[in-house]
């Protein structure tokens, strides 16, 4: 009770404000998410996410040399594929000389100890840009389903540890887990976007990736029949626990900012570890509003980061990784 009881002096100074501080990032709450590109000597600035960048493998081995120097210890990985080597049911996705494998590879040689997970979706690899195998207008579920678990597989031959399902199929992550036992691979791990919703703050990815739903007749140029709609919180748990109860190791939730109440119901309800994705929006309009000057990047961003740890998440998958964990010294 006032006077007795001033809550300020808990606020007095920054070394009390350390000491009593609830929550706290350090480099292990982190998961840098790498855009690799076929080619030799490229490092391309993404137009719509400034100082972030697609990079061949070459530059991809001094990035993750780089990152495991500042105590960064796993990458989630996406390749940009060639137009010409997609097509509707993401064969190129199961090509063992492919370069998603060829990319778990080199992070591997370079670095052994890095942990490496993958995006395992058909979005990249297909002529239509969605994350389902396309057919009569449709997003088919159970066919993309196999191919996910047969593309899980062939990343996990190449030696990831994780593989991370981005797709939201229903059933999706039953398929992966039973191919990964059948195969051997006992020890690799699912990821799942567990509550993947139906945003608007993806387009700087898709440009990225250059893997937007394309206009094609009777093909839905959204994935809002299998992304989540953006009102719903309580469908969130409950995709969630049905991807614990089919072998998920560890849930996510995407985008973050917007989400934090979902990520803190989800955290409330599960016993497994939870990851935010802090998306390709967030990231952009940051660093807009930082160049124009009405906004502190560094101090929003670390503001940003906390707030998402604080909601509940174990991991944080960022774009602004290597920029946090510079500042934090």
């Amino acid at each position: 009770m006032y006077p007795l009881t001033r809550n300020r002096r808990l606020r007095n100074n920054d070394a009390i404000r350390h000491l009593v501080r609830e929550t706290i990032l350090t480099p292990s709450d982190f998961l840098v998410p790498l855009f690799i590109v076929e080619g030799k000597g490229i490092r391309e600035e993404i137009t719509s996410m400034p100082d972030y960048y697609r990079m061949s493998l070459d530059n991809l081995e001094k990035e993750v040399k780089e990152l495991w120097n500042l105590g960064l210890c796993a990458v989630l990985l996406f390749v940009k594929v060639p137009d010409n080597l997609k097509d509707n049911k993401g064969a190129e996705a199961l090509n063992a000389d492919g370069l998603m494998q060829r990319a778990i590879k080199t992070v591997k040689n370079v670095c052994p100890d890095m942990l490496v997970m993958t995006d395992v979706a058909l979005d990249p690899y297909s002529s239509y840009g969605h994350d389902g195998i396309v057919a009569d207008g449709q997003i088919l579920n159970d066919e993309t389903a196999q191919v996910l678990a047969e593309m899980s597989v062939s990343h996990a031959q190449a030696g990831a540890n994780f593989v991370a399902p981005s797709d939201m199929m229903d059933g999706r992550i039953l398929h992966i887990r039973e191919a990964l036992e059948d195969e051997g691979f006992i020890d690799t791990g699912i990821m799942s976007y567990s509550a993947k919703y139906a945003s608007a703050f993806y387009g700087p990815f898709r440009e990225a990736l250059d893997s937007a739903p394309v206009a094609i007749k009777n093909v839905p140029m959204d994935k809002k029949t299998y992304q989540m709609d953006a009102a719903n919180r309580f469908e969130a748990i409950r995709e969630t626990q049905m991807d614990i109860d089919e072998g998920a190791d560890i849930v996510m939730v995407k985008p973050g900012l917007c989400y934090l109440d979902i990520v803190r119901e989800i955290k409330n309800e599960v016993d497994v570890p939870v990851a935010v994705y802090q998306v390709s929006g967030e990231y952009a309009m940051l660093k807009s509003a930082a160049e124009k000057g009405w906004l502190n990047h560094d101090s929003v961003m670390m503001e940003q980061l906390i707030a998402i740890k604080r909601a509940g998440a174990n991991i944080i998958a960022s774009y602004f990784a290597k920029d946090a964990v510079k500042l934090m010294g």
